[in-house]
């Protein structure tokens, strides 16, 4: 057996290997939060170039799609189930591979013990990001960094806060399981060091918020941060779930529910 022919050939292998594994990321960003960071970009840059300071003009999230009630139900549950999709993706690419994708994202709950440190671990990182993270929005928006975020802008109805609730768990879902657990899983499979990886996955949560304004972008990059490291250092994906979906539940709901009493 010729033995350089055999390395040569193994050499190829892999080399094919990397670029499938930089084509997929590549397709998996464009289908996701790739292409939100592109239109979020385009909104900034058409904030910016809008007559007035940044800080007058409004980021409205999770807007009303139509007058009528049960229509704009309808459209607000088939966006969230049709957000989810790269998540499923994602699963199923990595089920190609050895191990099961829950497991190796940290999404399993199978242990009881695990469960309930996921949970607290969840609740101990909104506190720790979702307070300061409240100080730098109204810092920014002071220093004309930050569009004024309007966290909903759907119509008082029965089913409002149910499906903000629900939106809340779908952004937590697909911004950590796609920029967090698959990003960075994907680039320790290339090779890419811990540092550097862990500094695109932040940046890429930065950048698809930059509809926001600058302000955002820096509170999500530091957010990548440590909810990057955390899983490279836990290997666990669902305490940043549990986080994500608490910040959001409650600049949603609460916005909701006191909007008029705190003159919002």
């Amino acid at each position: 057996m010729n033995t350089s022919s055999s390395t040569g050939a193994d050499n190829l292998a892999a080399g094919a290997s990397q670029r499938r594994l930089r084509w997929e990321i590549l397709i998996v960003l464009a289908l996701s939060l790739g292409a939100s960071a592109v239109y979020s970009l385009i909104s900034l840059i058409a904030k910016l170039t809008e007559p007035g300071d940044l800080s007058t003009q409004t980021a409205t999230l999770n807007p009303s799609v139509s007058p009528r009630p049960l229509l704009d139900l309808t459209y607000q549950l088939v966006g969230i189930s049709f957000a989810v999709a790269p998540v499923v993706l994602v699963i199923y690419l990595l089920s190609a591979e050895r191990g099961s994708p829950a497991r190796r994202l940290g999404l399993d709950v199978s242990d009881r013990r695990t469960a309930s440190a996921d949970l607290a671990w969840g609740a101990g990182l909104a506190a720790l990001i979702g307070v300061p993270g409240l100080g730098l929005y109204y810092v920014a928006k002071a220093l004309n960094l930050n569009a004024t975020v309007i966290p909903s802008g759907l119509t008082d109805y029965w089913w409002t806060v149910p499906v903000l609730i629900l939106a809340a768990a779908q952004n937590a879902v697909l911004e950590e399981v796609v920029a967090v657990g698959y990003l960075l899983t994907r680039l320790r499979q290339l090779g890419v060091g811990e540092w550097p990886a862990l500094a695109a996955s932040a940046a890429l949560r930065g950048s698809y918020h930059l509809y926001q304004g600058f302000g955002a972008f820096l509170g999500n990059f530091v957010m990548g941060l440590v909810f990057g490291y955390f899983f490279q250092r836990k290997g666990r994906v669902l305490p940043l779930v549990v986080a994500h979906t608490l910040i959001d539940v409650v600049a949603f709901v609460g916005y909701t529910l006191f909007r008029d009493a705190l003159h919002l």
